[in-house]
């Protein structure tokens, strides 16, 4: 359970429902794994650099990461048998959580930072800065939602 101003409140599982936001969110939903996620994309892998970087403490990363690494968005990877030291790398399935990350991130820019996006991210190929837009995978052309219809798969 999860303490809040209106008292305790039960997370719900999404584990059974049929919905592929749900089921994200049963994976990487509790507040803290996108954080984390998003550290281990900065080059921030091990247990004491994440902790310090979140101020979370060590018990709750432990969790989160036991569940990110359970979960197959994380692999645990030794670095030092003596003592055994561990840093976190992202698997192919957390790779493919940056488009999440990038379109969360530019939301916060635009609407939760009044003093400006905290930091911006430089294409390697030409040097400017990266704007993510969702485009169609067939033709190419810049797509917003009034221009998708959803339908069940065929």
């Amino acid at each position: 359970m999860q303490l809040t101003n209106l008292g305790r409140v039960e997370r719900k599982s999404f584990a059974g429902m049929h919905c592929s936001v749900a089921q994200c969110l049963e994976v990487v939903g509790e507040w803290w794994s996108m954080l984390i996620v998003r550290d281990v994309y900065l080059g921030f892998r091990r247990f004491d650099e994440i902790a310090e970087r979140l101020g979370i403490s060590r018990n709750i990363l432990n969790q989160r990461l036991a569940h990110l690494v359970e979960h197959d968005v994380l692999e645990k990877v030794p670095y030092s048998e003596h003592p055994p030291r561990y840093e976190y790398r992202l698997t192919t399935k957390g790779r493919d959580l940056w488009p999440v990350l990038t379109a969360m991130r530019q939301w916060g820019d635009k609407h939760a930072a009044p003093d400006g996006p905290p930091l911006t991210m430089i294409h390697k190929g030409c040097g400017n800065v990266v704007d993510a837009v969702m485009t169609c995978s067939c033709c190419g052309e810049r797509i917003a939602s009034a221009d998708v219809t959803v339908a069940a798969p065929a």
